[in-house]
């Protein structure tokens, strides 16, 4: 029983540390992006081009939990925790998401590896909630100027 426990947090462990490097790595990758980008931003067509990465940066974000929700979905299926691929992928979901419709659960020997990657995506939600605050809050795009046609 310590030992499934042990195989159980020792995994858990693996995977917070490989979502968080992922996310980080995701987000580095935004900011490149956005780095590259950062002329068109500046230009007449501002707004237009601040609009753009807008929403070039939500559907990034969502790419990078869908990535770290499918590595969860991915080793539930390795471990045989779910009858098969399409449910591990529905409750890596619905776990990371926080959302626990509770009508499919990991087998009993990997249920804390599912509890540990609903507290690891509400945390890694949240990073990227305030990484897309930051985002366009930098863009002014929210500031009175832009509202009343001033450039930035």
């Amino acid at each position: 029983m310590h030992a499934q426990l042990a195989a159980q947090l020792l995994l858990a462990t693996g995977m917070v540390g490989a979502t968080v490097l992922v996310h980080l790595a995701g987000l580095g990758a935004l900011i490149v992006l956005m780095r590259f980008h950062g002329e068109r931003l500046q230009t007449s067509k501002a707004v237009f081009n601040q609009l753009v990465a807008i929403i070039g940066v939500a559907f990034g974000l969502f790419a990078l939990h869908t990535l770290e929700i499918w590595i969860y979905a991915l080793v539930y299926d390795l471990l045989r925790a779910t009858p098969d691929f399409e449910s591990a992928l529905y409750f890596s979901t619905v776990t990371y998401a926080t959302i626990g419709y509770g009508d499919l659960t990991l087998t009993k020997p990997w249920r804390i590896l599912g509890a540990i990657e609903g507290a690891n995506g509400i945390l890694l939600m949240g990073w990227s909630t305030a990484f897309f605050v930051s985002v366009v809050a930098r863009m002014r795009t929210v500031e009175h100027d832009w509202l009343r046609g001033e450039e930035p």
